[in-house]
């Protein structure tokens, strides 16, 4: 039945993505599983600290009524404020150590393929919100987590000590890690893991100690200038559109750091209102990334004085905003040991290190249980792939999710079994 199961909530989940911060019906569910279970459920508005949210800009109203249309739990969704994602505890209680697993529910702003080799497009389970995908396996790790608490609450008479689901919210772009770790209740957790489907790993494969976690700042870039007659009035009209060219294009030739990998992009430019208007308004977004914080750092620091300098050239102001961040990750040493004969005895093979080189919010998260005392691992369990992540195509292999699930509960058994 497990297999069953996590078919089922991946499918189900894919068939209706939500993009961050827009994810209520997915919270709804988590929330209305975990409860039937037994577990004790924290919703995101007292889960996160809002002061740090980054990035969120949605209409709550209009999120919250889809929602209810595609079937969210309707008790669970009026309970929700006004911020997505899950925590559910586990109380044996018993003593024992406080475990805690991170999945992440949101989805990719990605049309999906409606090809008919695609293979939610035969099953019929693919994407029913345009330009939303869960294109980067979300969805099989949401499944991985709800099956997981089945399993625990199963278990329920061997299990001292606490577990806590972490239901993540708003992982893409970086926008939530940093709240949920400032949140509070990641600060008696004794161990932590998280994982990650795909990512330069095939089916059957488990990396231990993925590396080249880049740190990363999203960001979003305002021009403001004046709006004038292109023909009658040009000496009137500040081009708050020139300005954001000179920037983008000052900003992809920053030079790169002696020290180590820098990366930027800038990924949206809009501006203008019509081919004889001196555009007064410009709106970027970019991203930077380093292998370091440091690195990192200089290349924001070189995109702030960018924008600066094309905004006087075009008598414009500016304003920049952060959209999200991460930083590094550095697996526990002494949990790696731990995770090595469970995934083997599961015949996966073990990969010690292989590279990431992408950004995860989550290094917030095992910062955060690493400096209370506590080990923390980031994972990333293999699966075939029919195409890149974050691409109209992607799909992974569901026969990765069961053994996925059997590691993280024989983990918690030797931790936590009586």
């Amino acid at each position: 039945m497990t297999q069953d199961a996590l078919r089922h909530w991946r499918r189900d989940l894919h068939r209706h993505p939500e993009a961050a911060w827009c994810e209520f019906r997915t919270s709804s569910l988590i929330a209305h599983r975990l409860s039937e279970l037994g577990f004790d459920v924290m919703l995101g508005d007292q889960l996160l600290a809002s002061n740090l949210i980054m990035g969120r800009e949605i209409d709550v109203t209009a999120q919250k009524e889809r929602a209810l249309r595609q079937g969210a739990n309707p008790d669970w969704l009026a309970r929700i404020d006004e911020i997505t994602g899950v925590m559910g505890l586990w109380d044996s209680g018993r003593p024992g150590p406080t475990l805690g697993f991170r999945f992440d529910i949101d989805a990719v702003e990605v049309d999906e393929s409606q090809e008919a080799q695609h293979a939610p497009s035969q099953g019929e389970w693919q994407s029913c919100n345009p330009g939303w995908m869960h294109a980067c396996a979300h969805d099989g790790h949401t499944a991985i987590g709800l099956v997981l608490a089945e399993r625990i609450s199963a278990l329920a008479e061997r299990l001292n000590g606490r577990i806590k689901l972490f239901f993540q919210p708003a992982e893409e772009g970086c926008r939530g890690g940093k709240a949920l770790a400032a949140g509070g209740q990641l600060d008696d957790v004794d161990a932590l893991l998280a994982l990650h489907i795909g990512i330069h790993a095939k089916s059957g494969e488990l990396v231990v100690n993925p590396t080249e976690f880049l740190c990363s700042t999203k960001f979003d870039v305002e021009l403001m200038g004046r709006a004038a007659h292109a023909g009658l009035e040009p000496n009137a009209g500040n081009n708050a559109l020139a300005a954001a060219c000179m920037a983008t294009t000052a900003m992809l030739g920053i030079p790169r750091h002696r020290d180590g990998m820098t990366r930027i992009n800038i990924g949206q430019l809009h501006a203008g209102s019509g081919r004889n208007v001196i555009p007064g308004h410009a709106r970027l977004q970019g991203e930077t990334r380093g292998a370091t914080p440091e690195l990192n750092d200089y290349m924001f620091g070189q995109v702030q004085q960018i924008v600066e300098g094309a905004a006087l050239m075009q008598g414009a102001t500016y304003l920049i905003r952060k959209q999200g961040e991460a930083i590094g990750i550095d697996n526990s040493p002494a949990l790696l040991e731990e995770i090595v004969p469970l995934a083997q005895a599961l015949k996966l093979e073990t990969v010690h290190t292989r590279r990431f080189g992408a950004s995860e919010d989550a290094g917030f998260l095992i910062e955060r249980v690493q400096r209370s005392g506590g080990e923390a691992a980031y994972l990333i369990l293999g699966s075939d792939l029919s195409a890149p992540h974050h691409h109209p195509e992607f799909d992974f292999d569901e026969r990765v999710l069961a053994p996925g699930v059997a590691l993280l509960e024989a983990w918690l058994l030797g931790r936590l079994a009586s």
